[in-house]
């Protein structure tokens, strides 16, 4: 960035609003995959309980401290309002559904007032990226805000729903759950593996079909992972365990689909050893739950086999491909001395020595038929199934879970109509409204759309961010105000190149078409064409969904980036071959009240605040002159919106 544009009167006061608001306050949320995810060799050393154990036992609190935190320092940072805003009456707020039922009661019950609604801007740039990823332009801010229809929140939501920006931002939030990626650190899916699997996701979302026929298929599916008709395989090919005995590959397949669709990451620790002594304090249902248990669990896919396709042809489209088959025999073998879990050794049962287990669900339904088609079918009837996918849902809209961590739910401490243990509190923060809203997934057959509308049209999750009663980290699970989020990378990149108008054309491996948006791209160490892009959006720790998981933490070098990146620097250029053509247009109009305020609305979906005004009309003032041109003023008040602090977030 050139001396002339930080010493902008503006950019120093925006930009050291963005640092002291957002980037390097909030510390990362807790990350499953490096605290409870770890490979156990065969003393157990690498248990994440028996090394850390208070990493386990407060990763809760740490979470909701996390969202507390980040929420108090982004208000910090955002402009006053003038009036200030009160909190609303819970009563005096529309009650639209069973979620502000529960919600609202709650807040009364405990004497809080909930924040008011969120403002028209709020709200429009709040569900443009939470629904799509992606914010909106100017124009339609302004209509929107001008709408005059009661309904208008109702039907933007609806024409978000079914937009493409819906299929592409879902799809990557699938692709991040379900882990799709080139290269991992078990088994490659390979460049056509990888894009197989994006299309059958792709397609899923966009097709609307049911979460659990997705699973099923998922869990279910056999064939070559190359092909289009069975690309649902690349999931279970990720489920290999390399250098160890075949009961590890049942093992970690087990531990993947038990986390992704059912909360239930704990089997990664009961695989290795009963429960207790190691989940008294985190899991009532853990803690009695037995190594045999899971192991029962596990010998659902002790048929299952993974081989590399035989040929060696360099021309063959197949080459290095996986072909995922059932054998028609196998047991769950107790005989291991080696690889990634603690030795399996026969046990006595009734005094009867048992060295082999065969498959049995956790509910204690013994598998008939096809061990696979078994699990799958008693997975998806599954009270947990249901309760996953609400929570997760609702943790994608609210930015905190109603039971947290989302992959360590306990089964014993979530049903509303069954008290939890002596000794034991409920794990999610409204028991009652979880099993609600598991049902009406239940009801609409786990329809994506159907769910999300309904978080979506509450008046909960219209609530403003802003709050200006008292706010302490007691009250975050609460959601009595709107918690923000960062910006994914892939959204950051987007905001951008929508903002300026300047759409790159990334190259991606095995695809004809070139891709514009960071959120159509099939996974996020693309675009590996443009190192540019690669590293900006690297340093947003979007991670790599296999070793690295994607956290939303702020670093130095992330805004490093913003401030200094070609991502960005390239497209708020408004002179040149390559200007961003919204810019350059801008730099014609002369009214500077109308720059300002078309600037805002661009880059931060609002309109600034009296000082911020202020600020920029002072800057526009200066322009002019062959030293400093408007043009080179407009630039400026770009980059320094770029690095405002609500520019990367969702609030």
């Amino acid at each position: 960035m050139t001396a002339r544009r930080i010493q902008t009167s503006l950019s120093f006061s925006l930009v050291l609003a963005a640092c002291a608001g957002c980037g390097c306050v909030a510390n990362a949320q807790v990350s499953p995959e490096t605290e409870d995810q770890q490979v156990l060799s065969p003393s157990g050393e690498n248990c994440s309980f028996i090394a850390a154990p208070e990493k386990v036992l407060s990763r809760e609190g740490r979470i909701r401290r996390e969202a507390y935190e980040r929420t108090l320092a982004f208000a910090k940072a955002m402009p006053k309002a003038a009036p200030a805003l009160k909190p609303a009456s819970a009563a005096d707020l529309p009650w639209r559904s069973f979620i502000d039922e529960e919600v609202f009661r709650k807040l009364q019950a405990d004497g809080m007032e909930p924040a008011a609604l969120s403002s028209d801007e709020e709200f429009f740039r709040r569900i443009k990226l939470d629904l799509t990823g992606r914010i909106p332009t100017a124009e339609e801010i302004r209509a929107f805000v001008a709408d005059t229809n009661p309904s208008k929140r109702d039907l933007v939501i609806d024409k978000l729903l079914f937009s493409p920006e819906f299929t592409d931002k879902w799809t990557m939030w699938l692709g991040d759950l379900l882990q799709n990626s080139m290269t991992a650190s078990n088994r490659n899916q390979n460049q056509e593996g990888r894009n197989r699997f994006y299309e059958y996701i792709r397609k899923s979302i966009d097709s609307g079909q049911s979460w659990r026929e997705m699973a099923y298929q998922l869990v279910t599916a056999t064939g070559n992972n190359y092909d289009r008709d069975t690309a649902g395989v690349n999931f279970m090919l990720r489920g290999f365990a390399p250098m160890g005995p075949a009961q590890d590959t049942y093992d970690l397949v087990t531990v993947r689909a038990a986390s992704m669709f059912l909360g239930l990451g704990h089997y990664d620790c009961l695989l290795c050893h009963n429960g207790r002594g190691h989940l008294d304090a985190v899991s009532a249902w853990g803690a009695k739950t037995l190594r045999v248990d899971a192991q029962r669990m596990s010998a659902h896919f002790a048929r299952i086999s993974l081989s590399t396709y035989p040929g060696r042809d360099t021309a063959d489209y197949y080459l290095n491909s996986t072909i995922v088959l059932d054998r028609p025999t196998g047991n769950y073998g107790l005989n291991t001395t080696y690889g990634n879990r603690p030795n399996r050794v026969a046990s006595n049962v009734n005094g009867v020595a048992v060295t082999s287990l065969t498959p049995v669900y956790r509910d204690g339904t013994p598998a008939s038929g096809d061990w696979r088609d078994s699990f799958a079918q008693r997975l998806t009837m599954d009270p947990m199934f249901a309760r996953n996918y609400a929570n997760r849902l609702w943790k994608a809209m609210f930015n905190l879970a109603l039971a947290e961590p989302v992959d360590n739910l306990d089964p014993d401490r979530l049903n509303p109509n069954v008290p939890p243990p002596a000794g034991w509190d409920y794990q999610a923060s409204h028991p009652v409204l979880l099993e609600k809203l598991a049902q009406v997934a239940r009801d609409n057959d786990f329809n994506l759309r159907e769910t999300l509308r309904l978080i979506a049209q509450s008046t909960a999750y219209q609530l403003s961010s802003r709050y200006d009663g008292d706010w302490d980290l007691t009250k975050v699970s609460t959601f009595a105000r709107h918690l923000p989020r960062r910006l994914e990378a892939e959204e950051a990149h987007d905001a951008i190149t929508k903002a300026t108008g300047l759409l790159p054309s990334y190259s991606v491996g095995g695809w004809v078409d070139k891709v514009s948006w960071a959120m159509q791209l099939p996974e996020p160490t693309e675009p590996r064409s443009d190192a540019a892009a690669n590293g900006f959006m690297n340093s947003f720790s979007r991670g790599n969904r296999d070793t690295q998981p994607r956290s939303s933490s702020g670093s130095v070098l992330m805004w490093l980036n913003m401030m200094n990146s070609t991502v960005v620097t390239n497209r708020v250029r408004a002179t040149g071959t390559n200007a961003s053509p919204y810019l350059t247009e801008l730099v014609k109009n002369k009214a500077d009240d109308a720059v300002v305020q078309d600037l805002f609305l661009t880059f931060l979906s609002r309109s600034p605040s009296e000082y911020e005004k202020s600020v920029a009309l002072k800057t526009l003032a200066k322009s002019g002159t062959a030293a400093y041109s408007r043009a080179a003023a407009v630039e400026d008040l770009a980059w320094a919106l770029i690095n405002k602090t609500d520019f990367l977030f969702s609030y």
